[in-house]
């Protein structure tokens, strides 16, 4: 058998697909895009993303206030992430496949990767700040539905239970990027979205970004919550939600290319930088 038919097959009993070639060549190259932006337009499409998550914040309240529904409110949510798909602005929990996907091929550095997810973190947290502030102002009788919703996380004790769903809100959209990369058919990227988002608020998931602008907007409108029970809820939920993201989803499927990531390996420059700044 020749090297070429060989490296087609694969060297196991799974052939690496040419679809999941494709699929492999998309995620690290957006990854290795998105961690070579600068530090402003980190930030900037950032504060988008913080918007554009208050958007669907600001539909999950609507419909939970009319109807009293939370599968209903869960699939009215996706309306915010739908957004954030095709306005391309960032979600810290989506940049754990994508990125991670780069650094592994070496197409960037750590030090890139953490600039990214500091800087997406903090200004999705803060555009998500402002943009619930003024959907408060705009809509106070929604206060009893929010500081319900927001209760449900700041009151929930520090357990296994806490736990579980926390790491599966990071799977969930960390699972949710990888449907949106499989495909280039706009209409199947959208449903995956709206899968992802209905699943993420329906239930509810443990989600670091979306719950903590629920809990803002609990704040803004005068519910007995304060910033310290939120950071509290906030520490753990993240560091689970990272794992879930990572360990559940973006480690098995580079594990599932590690033949790619390889061949990438040794094509990458030293310096990732160098590539990018030459």
């Amino acid at each position: 058998m020749s090297e070429e038919r060989r490296r087609e097959l694969g060297e196991s009993d799974a052939p690496l697909e040419h679809d999941l070639q494709e699929s492999f060549e998309r995620t690290v190259g957006q990854g290795a895009e998105r961690l070579h932006r600068t530090m402003r337009n980190i930030l900037v499409t950032g504060v988008f993303g913080g918007f554009e998550v208050g958007l669907g914040i600001m539909a999950y309240l609507a419909t939970l206030h009319e109807t009293g529904n939370h599968l209903l409110a869960g699939l009215a949510f996706s309306m915010g992430l739908i957004a954030l798909l095709l306005a391309h602005s960032e979600l810290f929990t989506e940049n754990f496949l994508m990125p991670v996907a780069a650094v592994a091929a070496k197409e960037a550095s750590y030090t890139q990767l953490a600039k990214l997810w500091g800087g997406t973190l903090v200004s999705n947290l803060l555009g998500g700040w402002i943009f619930v502030w003024i959907v408060m102002v705009a809509f106070p009788e929604w206060s009893m539905v929010v500081s319900e919703s927001a209760h449900h996380f700041v009151d929930a004790p520090f357990s296994l239970q806490s736990i579980a769903l926390a790491v599966l809100g990071g799977s969930t959209i960390t699972l949710m990027s990888r449907m949106q990369q499989g495909t280039d058919n706009d209409v199947a990227r959208i449903v995956a979205t709206v899968i992802g988002g209905f699943l993420l608020a329906a239930l509810p998931l443990f989600h670091s970004i979306l719950d903590s602008l629920l809990i803002f907007a609990a704040i803004h409108s005068g519910a007995d919550i304060s910033y310290v029970q939120w950071l509290g809820w906030f520490g753990y939920t993240l560091l689970f939600n990272v794992l879930g993201g990572i360990i559940l989803v973006t480690l098995l499927r580079l594990v599932r290319t590690k033949e790619l990531i390889q061949k990438r390996r040794t094509e990458a420059p030293t310096d990732p930088d160098a590539a990018r700044n030459p």
